[in-house]
C-alpha cells in the first residue's frame, strides 16, 4: 500500500512532466520571449515567476529540515534584507504586494538568458523534491506541506498552462 507521501510525490512528478512538456511545446527561445501570453507576460516571464516561488518554497523546506526558524518579514528593513540575502521576495510577508512582486521578478530576469532561467528553475524544483523526499511524513503534515507544495508547484503550473495552451492554439490553428 502506497503512503500519502508516495502518492503525492507521484502526482507532483506527473504534473511536472505535463508542465515541462507544455513548455517544450512552445518551441524556440524567440517564441518563449514573446510578450502577451498572459497579460503582458511572456513564457519566460511566467517561468521567472514560477522560479521565484519555487526558490522560496525550497529554502523554507530546507529550513524546516534543519530546524531553522522562518518568520515572515514585518518591516520594510527586514523585507529589504531578506531580498538581499535570498534574491527573491519574502512571499510570506504581509508587506508584499503581488503586483509589485511580479514586476520585480520580471525585471530581475529580463536580461537573464532563457537557458539560464530554465536551468535555475529546474534546480529550484529539484531542491523542493530533495527536501520533500528527506522529510518524514509527520513533518510534512505538521507544516501543511502537501498544500504548500501543491500551491507553489503544480497548481501554479496549471494556472499558467491554461493561457499558454490558449496561446499555442492561436499560434497553430491548424492543430485544432
Amino acid at each position: 500500500m502506497r503512503t500519502d507521501k508516495e502518492i503525492f510525490l507521484a502526482r507532483l512528478l506527473r504534473e511536472r512532466d505535463k508542465f515541462e512538456w507544455l513548455i517544450n511545446r512552445a518551441g524556440s527561445a524567440r517564441r518563449m520571449t514573446v510578450k502577451g501570453i498572459s497579460g503582458k507576460w511572456s513564457i519566460k516571464d511566467i517561468l521567472a515567476r514560477i522560479l521565484a516561488y519555487e526558490q522560496y518554497l525550497g529554502d523554507r523546506m530546507n529550513e524546516l529540515l534543519h530546524n531553522e526558524p522562518y518568520t515572515p518579514c514585518t518591516t520594510q528593513t527586514a523585507l529589504d534584507a531578506f531580498l538581499a540575502e535570498f534574491g527573491y521576495p519574502d512571499f510570506g510577508s504581509p508587506l508584499v504586494d503581488d503586483d509589485d512582486l511580479d514586476t520585480w521578478i520580471i525585471e530581475k530576469y529580463r536580461n537573464v538568458a532563457l537557458e539560464d532561467l530554465i536551468a535555475q528553475e529546474i534546480q529550484a524544483f529539484d531542491v523542493i523534491l530533495t527536501a520533500f523526499e528527506k522529510m518524514p511524513e509527520e513533518m510534512i503534515l505538521r507544516h501543511n506541506l502537501y498544500e504548500r507544495i501543491a500551491d507553489h508547484t503544480y497548481r501554479h503550473y496549471r494556472d499558467h498552462a491554461v493561457v499558454i495552451k490558449r496561446w499555442l492554439r492561436i499560434q497553430s490553428p491548424q492543430t485544432r
